[in-house]
């Protein structure tokens, strides 16, 4: 009985860590992104040194590490920044406006610092921290003082980047998995974007208690924000073309509890279809062509998978092979001591199949980059509710133009807009507020609209 209770106080407190849980690691605000899956045994490499994940165990998720000298050597233990050090540095920019100092004397000749890679070695041998060894590079700077605050800043945070890097424990949900990918390898999530995967959501008015229809190709991300937004309530259905399903591994970093993945589940088009004709089995043979060129890749991944030594971790990268993306399921969790845990994407029901049949979806979210939307879109239709909404996500505005114009031709929808999402993201900080020099200009097209009861 004991044991029931803590388990379901592990499963009620999705704030702090669990054995077996998955996370996304932040290194060095950003430099680096690493979804992992917290072990006894996972370890983390940083520069050349690998790390034990274990003291990440039982921490709440926003919480900071750094690299420390432990008993048994380097470890990450866990950081409080000073608010005294921010206030501080926020009175020294104020104070700087009224100093004349600039750079233009400053000669990079590899000459200013007079501190030798031994005597580095050597304050690390004898078990000086990161933050020691950066202190020390800066008092034996001969050009330091002469720099600008905002240039002393820059070159802190680089030395404390090598010497004392910084890991951000960070909970993987839409946005972050979102963000993580996009950043590293967009192909992988068909250059869906954070705010194109919000404005899909809205768009198809994803609520409580809603049954969505799902095509998704880009991984599982949108099943797994789907799911996440309905929080156990409803159901989504990610349907596929052909005989395969589409991969959706992601769904699987997402943490989501027995009960959300209960609802998230499978079905081939041709069970869903109330009737079939020339079109669709036109596209379920084009679905049939595209599920095995996927098959030879996946085969070959996991080959390659299953040599690899490294238990329970992946890095966001655009060298690794599509399989990484699955965290290992060696280690036990909490949630599944007691029992075998649910797997997310289980065949749908005879009987759910028929009342979608007889009642139809609340709405349909097509991600499906490389497929032919219109055919696609001819069979999905028909499966929606009347007043249902739909939004279809595409990175190129012409499969959405001729779906759109088909529509209106054939008065199937009504409210048909294509909307093109646009981000800026800014840097906030003192005296230093503008737009990043390097964003995103581009975040693909969506087609929403809604269902109407066709007079034919």
């Amino acid at each position: 009985m004991s044991q029931n209770n803590s388990q379901s106080d592990t499963i009620q407190n999705p704030r702090v860590t669990w054995e077996g849980c998955s996370v996304l690691l932040d290194i060095n605000d950003g430099d680096r992104l690493v979804f992992a899956r917290l072990s006894a045994g996972s370890t983390l490499k940083i520069g050349n040194k690998t790390y034990s994940l274990q003291p990440l165990i039982g921490c709440p998720f926003g919480s900071l590490f750094q690299v420390e000298n432990g008993d048994q050597g380097h470890c990450l233990a866990r950081f409080v920044p000073s608010i005294e050090g921010n206030n501080i540095q926020e009175k020294g920019d104020f104070e700087s406006q009224d100093e004349i100092k600039d750079n233009r004397a400053l000669v990079d000749n590899n000459k200013a610092q007079s501190l030798t890679g031994e005597e580095i070695n050597a304050m690390r041998s004898q078990g000086a921290t990161g933050d020691e060894i950066v202190e020390a590079l800066i008092a034996n700077s001969a050009t330091f003082e002469k720099k600008t605050l905002f240039s002393q800043e820059k070159y802190r945070l680089k030395k404390q980047k090598k010497y004392a890097p910084k890991v951000l424990l960070r909970r993987p949900f839409a946005r972050s998995i979102c963000e993580a990918y996009f950043k590293k390898y967009p192909a992988r999530i068909g250059f869906l974007r954070v705010d194109a995967l919000s404005l899909l959501l809205s768009m198809a008015n994803v609520s409580a208690n809603s049954d969505v229809l799902v095509v998704d190709m880009v991984g599982g991300l949108l099943t797994g924000a789907v799911a996440e937004r309905l929080g156990g309530t409803g159901y989504v259905c990610s349907t596929y073309l052909g005989s395969t399903p589409y991969s959706i591994d992601i769904v699987r970093i997402f943490n989501l509890s027995n009960e959300i993945c209960k609802r998230i589940v499978r079905s081939p088009l041709t069970d869903l279809s109330l009737s079939q004709n020339g079109t669709s089995e036109q596209i379920h043979q084009q679905g049939d062509e595209i599920n095995q060129q996927g098959d030879e890749i996946n085969m070959e991944c996991l080959s390659n998978n299953q040599m690899s030594s490294s238990v329970g971790m992946e890095e966001i990268s655009p060298t690794e092979n599509d399989t990484s993306d699955v965290i290992s399921e060696t280690t036990v969790s909490p949630v599944n001591r007691t029992g075998k845990s649910t797997k997310a994407g289980n065949k749908a029901s005879k009987q759910a199949i028929d009342l979608w049949k007889e009642n139809g979806f609340s709405s349909l979210i097509i991600a499906a980059p490389e497929l032919d939307l219109w055919s696609l879109l001819k069979d999905l239709l028909p499966l929606l509710a009347n007043s249902a909404p739909f939004a279809i996500y595409h990175q190129y505005l012409q499969p959405l133009a001729t779906c759109m114009h088909n529509l209106q031709l054939g008065k199937m929808a009504i409210g048909l807009q294509i909307s093109e999402p646009w981000l800026r993201e800014y840097q906030v900080l003192p005296s230093r507020t503008h737009p990043c020099m390097q964003m995103s200009a581009f975040g693909g097209y969506i087609l929403s609209g809604i269902k109407i009861c066709s007079s034919s």
